[in-house]
């Protein structure tokens, strides 16, 4: 029998619904333990070095932190069947949809939940934190823990004069990824993808667990739901294939496009400041933001702060696109354009970048 993982999370976590959906989903025995102030104290701190979660504590006695590389990590464990293709399209549809999930719906998930969501979301904050507190301490902990997220909310571009943009482009959104789903169990065929695990951390932890979310969640997207609950709680694990000759479906289209509208000018723009900010610092740290920049969503203009820890994970896009050779890398392109992510072929030239903590730095040659 496979000896157990430990996971440090809470539901309540983003990023922690992406790697429990993944344990569950292959098959991996793991005991979870709820991040309270203690086990960030004695446990998560003292490992991590600084205050995060997910964290996976594996059988012999690593510590891996990032979703990401958590699930890439396990992935080379434990072998097949793997959550990222290996044919050209669907491997880049899965990334880019993984890099959607992770590194921009974070706008609609964090400007739900702090604008709609925050009454209930203190007290979540609260008894997670202090389990055996009174609720007086619980509350009290819960608006401590809050007010640095609600005002991450605002910082990622969620300021009033945006929140209607983002909630059409969310429930638009919402629109698309139903009509997909009535017709696919997940995004690429019959097993999920790390483009799934990747949209699966927003849409559960914030927009399906949220009261307000979730409300409007079942209102418009029963097919979402239902996908949530079924990555959530997989009735098959380890089942299921990818569509047959590299096959992207036409329903998934619009939910692509709209990544390659909302997001790529985002990417491109944050390299181009990096770029920037690399040529007048040279030597330094890169700092987690880069000051602000404009963004385009739904017509509206707005502002938010510049994450160059985005373009490491686009990194792993570009990566696989630059593996690809001959007529599969012209199919890919191709293909590419057709969902009006030119500017992923055209990208900026950009060193190559290596996760730090919660920062990026660049990679020692």
């Amino acid at each position: 029998m496979t000896p157990a993982y430990t996971l440090y999370g809470a539901e309540i976590s983003y990023y922690t619904g992406k790697v429990r959906a993944y344990l569950r989903w292959k098959g991996l025995p793991f005991t979870e333990v709820p991040a309270t102030a203690e086990v960030y104290r004695e446990i998560i701190v003292p490992r991590v070095g600084f205050p995060v979660i997910p964290v996976v504590l594996t059988p012999d006695g690593q510590t891996l932190q990032d979703s990401t590389d958590i699930l890439e990590s396990l992935e080379a464990r434990h072998g097949q069947p793997f959550v990222l293709p290996d044919t050209p399209r669907q491997r880049l549809a899965a990334l880019l949809l993984e890099l959607y999930g992770d590194e921009w719906l974070l706008l609609p998930a964090m400007h739900y939940r702090w604008h709609h969501n925050r009454a209930w979301a203190q007290r979540e904050f609260g008894a997670l934190s202090l389990p055996h507190g009174t609720a007086a301490e619980q509350e009290a902990a819960g608006e401590r823990l809050a007010r640095p997220f609600a005002q991450a909310a605002v910082l990622l571009g969620a300021e009033p004069s945006m929140h209607a943009a983002i909630e059409r482009s969310y429930e638009a959104l919402l629109a698309e990824l139903d009509a997909h789903l009535a017709v696919h169990p997940y995004l690429l065929g019959t097993r999920p993808s790390f483009g799934d695990f990747g949209l699966f951390g927003p849409l559960y932890a914030h927009q399906y667990r949220d009261p307000a979310s979730g409300a409007l969640m079942r209102r418009l997207a029963p097919n979402v739901v239902r996908w949530v609950e079924r990555m959530n709680l997989p009735d098959a694990p380890l089942a299921g294939d990818f569509l047959p000759a590299d096959a992207v479906p036409d329903s998934l289209v619009p939910v692509l496009q709209r990544m390659a509208r909302e997001q790529l000018p985002v990417l491109v723009d944050t390299a181009r400041v990096l770029n920037d900010w690399l040529r007048e610092h040279e030597g330094e740290p890169i700092p987690r933001a880069l000051g602000k920049h404009r963004y385009a969503l739904n017509g509206q203009i707005g502002e938010r702060i510049v994450r160059p820890y985005s373009l490491w994970m686009l990194q792993r896009v570009q990566r696989a696109r630059q593996a690809l050779q001959g007529e599969d890398r012209q199919r890919a392109d191709t293909w590419l354009d057709s969902i009006g992510a030119r500017s992923l072929i055209d990208f900026p030239s950009l060193p190559p970048l290596v996760r730090e903590g919660l920062s990026v730095a660049l990679a020692r040659a």
